[in-house]
């Protein structure tokens, strides 16, 4: 028999919510970033070929963020991507969405009271902090 008070409240429904640090966000993003330029060293001249770093960026995220709700960098920095409304996955075609709004920049720096970025709002999805593994 499971315990209801274990399970957290969504984020859009818990008062207590504090979203984690711009500078663990940026963090992450630095580490993917990285990542990201050196995969797409493979296939193309990320200095040359700008595109390249950003079309496997919009790829991490939507399956890392789809399937595990942290990307590497999310992973090393301890935070997750979740559902705003229910606190779960936000599934591969959110994450993607999200990964391809990112990519613009602007969306990430207009941020509400819980640093939601307007990627993350159109997307309903929030940064929060991951459990510590036991």
């Amino acid at each position: 028999m499971s315990n209801p008070a274990a399970v957290p409240a969504p984020p859009a429904t818990d008062p207590s919510f504090t979203p984690p640090s711009l500078g663990r966000r940026f963090g992450a993003l630095v580490i993917d970033w990285v990542l990201c330029l050196m995969v797409s060293n493979f296939f193309a001249d990320p200095l040359r070929d700008g595109w390249a770093p950003v079309l496997v960026l919009v790829a991490e995220y939507g399956f890392f963020l789809g399937l595990f709700a942290q990307t590497p960098g999310m992973w090393i920095t301890r935070i997750r991507c979740l559902s705003w409304v229910d606190g779960g996955r936000v599934g591969l075609g959110r994450a993607l969405l999200r990964g391809l709004l990112l990519a613009l920049v602007v969306p990430a720096l207009l941020m509400d009271g819980h640093r939601r970025g307007l990627h993350d709002r159109l997307t309903g999805s929030v940064i929060a902090d991951a459990p510590r593994a036991a």
